[in-house]
């Protein structure tokens, strides 16, 4: 897991929701009542909240040019379950999408991803390749071409499995 600076603005927040569960340990951070408190989740919302994760850490992984981890709902399917709508500030005329949905979570994330494609920086949110990882980083590399959540950790892992299959 990554010692790395949390993803810029809205993707902080999707970034954060990925990491809830510890793939290598099997840790969930959604089964705490602080995990799912720091999303503002109730037990309700545990299963979509799920679901929308591991979407979410699909697409990161395509971010990152690498296969899905498993079989998930596409994450433009869960997105558009969640109606945005563009906020005018009267002071300085800066806007915004806002949620306009019933369930938050859903509606943050999908206000996070529009924020990031305009900005430009959503495929730089990407997912570890480590199989045993799949931790949500932002790649601020200057090709944006990173492949691993930590040098240190999972791209040693990975460099020092080569380097003894090449020896073997």
């Amino acid at each position: 897991m990554s010692e790395r600076a949390p993803a810029p603005g809205g993707l902080a927040l999707v970034e954060s929701l990925v990491n809830t569960l510890d793939l290598e340990s099997g840790a969930d951070a959604l089964d705490t009542v602080e995990g799912r408190a720091r999303l503002g989740l109730s037990d309700d919302e545990l299963p979509a909240a799920r679901a929308l994760r591991e979407s979410l850490r699909a697409t990161l992984l395509a971010h990152a040019g690498h296969p899905p981890h498993r079989s998930v709902t596409p994450l433009g399917e869960l997105l558009s379950a969640a109606p945005l709508r563009v906020t005018v500030d009267a002071r300085d005329g800066s806007a915004r999408l806002a949620p306009a949905d019933p369930d938050p979570l859903l509606s943050r994330i999908a206000a996070a991803v529009a924020e990031a494609l305009v900005a430009g920086t959503w495929d730089r949110l990407k997912a570890c390749e480590a199989t045993t990882c799949h931790w949500a980083y932002y790649d601020r590399s200057p090709a944006g071409r990173g492949r691993w959540c930590s040098m240190q950790v999972c791209g040693a892992r990975a460099k020092m499995r080569r380097y003894r299959a090449r020896e073997a």
